[in-house]
């Protein structure tokens, strides 16, 4: 009775498509790995909210979609593979945990390659993840090799260099047969590590940065600075589609947007002009920790790259963190530009982030900004201005755009 009830029911769900998703550095965590799971879940039944008749749960350290054939298969692969916490996922077939019906689903499954990609060698990789399975893995592939060699006489075997590398993946009640393995992001499920404050520019740093703490977990809302007038409502909009990028793979976020030009203004009037560069990233600091603190956000999150330009010297960045006591994560510190370029080109945001248009932190450039700036004298020219009326000034007219 049990075997007609698992045949009848492999078949039911054959008629559906079927997918399986490795958790990767989920599966390493130990007592909280079932917490992590359960989040890996919820972000991806979130991600295929818009499909009807769509399943997804979580058995033996791995995640299944089980998904109505209407469903286009590439378009799941896509969007399940951006979600943060997965590993790789694989289009499978399913079969009962005995070696004729493996056989005859892996015949069936090798037919379809030949007959779609022309496929004419294979190898074929066994694992038993049922122990108690009386056949050992390397010999299971051998007899599911020797089978699609009867069942499919123009297909020969190449351990070396197969055109279709062939996987069995023996489980208790169920064994699942693929062909590839499309590499997801990793990285751990949204929501596991927190909410950060990015300071997100128009520029290629700061999206790449936030999609780098998101990948860790770590839920975002963002704050921008402009100086309009001197920046046109065109650079906004183009930092908000970047916001929109980054959301794609994060979710929904909040931007709080601050006119910086007031204080630009009284920092160009009261302080030095080699200094201009560094006051005014302080004060970008200050005011987002502020908006920061009042959102439960744990951290500041920054495009910040060792040595990329004047305000981002070892010293200026002593000098600037000075300013706040929240934590700021710099997930770029070390990278190279081009590595950084690579990582924009990769997620997206590249092509948006060379757009021309300006930003605040071109107005009122210095000719030859301070490079190592020493924190006494700062703090000797910020007493020039009313620091805590600026940042409160700016912060009451903040605007919030949310980012879907």
């Amino acid at each position: 009775m049990k075997r007609n009830y698992l045949q009848e029911n492999i078949g039911q769900m054959n008629e559906q498509n079927i997918y399986i998703v490795r958790c990767g550095e989920v599966a390493l965590k130990g007592m909280n790995k079932p917490y992590f799971e359960k989040t890996l879940v919820e972000r991806i039944r979130k991600k295929l909210k818009d499909m009807d008749g769509v399943e997804v749960s979580r058995r033996e350290g791995l995640i299944f979609i089980r998904s109505d054939k209407k469903h286009d298969a590439e378009s799941i692969v896509k969007n399940v593979s951006r979600v943060f916490g997965v590993a790789s996922i694989s289009p499978a077939v399913e079969a009962e945990s005995e070696l004729n019906k493996i056989g005859e689903a892996s015949v069936e499954f090798m037919k379809k390659q030949i007959e779609e990609r022309g496929v004419k060698t294979f190898k074929v990789e066994a694992k038993r993840a049922d122990k108690k399975f009386p056949v050992k893995s390397p010999e299971i592939a051998r007899i599911i090799g020797a089978k699609i060699l009867i069942g499919c006489k123009v297909l020969k075997v190449d351990v070396h260099n197969p055109e279709c590398r062939l996987f069995i993946d023996l489980r208790k009640d169920r064994t699942y047969i693929y062909d590839e393995k499309v590499s997801g992001f990793g990285g751990l499920p949204l929501g596991t590590n927190g909410k950060g404050m990015v300071l997100l520019s128009g520029g290629i740093d700061s999206p790449v940065a936030a999609w780098m703490m998101a990948k860790r977990g770590m839920l975002l809302e963002a704050v921008h600075f402009h100086s309009y007038p001197y920046t046109s409502p065109r650079a906004q909009q183009k930092v908000e589609e970047l916001a929109g990028i980054v959301a794609s793979y994060s979710g929904r976020m909040r931007m709080h947007v601050i006119n910086l030009l007031p204080i630009q203004e009284q920092i160009v009037m009261n302080c030095p002009e080699e200094e201009t560069t560094i006051l005014v990233r302080r004060f970008m600091m200050r005011i987002a920790e502020k908006i920061a603190l009042k959102n439960k956000c744990m951290m500041l999150i920054t495009g910040e790259n060792l040595g990329q330009v004047a305000s981002q010297t070892a010293e200026a960045l002593v000098v600037t963190d000075a300013c706040v006591s929240m934590p700021v994560m710099r997930p770029l510190i070390a990278m190279d530009k081009v590595d950084i370029m690579e990582k924009a080109n990769e997620i997206g945001t590249y092509e948006k982030s060379i757009e021309p248009y300006e930003d605040c932190c071109t107005v009122f450039l210095p000719k030859h900004p301070i490079t190592k700036p020493k924190l006494a004298r700062i703090e000797l020219s910020e007493n020039r201005l009313d620091v805590e009326k600026l940042v409160a000034d700016a912060i009451e007219k903040e605007e919030t755009i949310t980012i879907a």
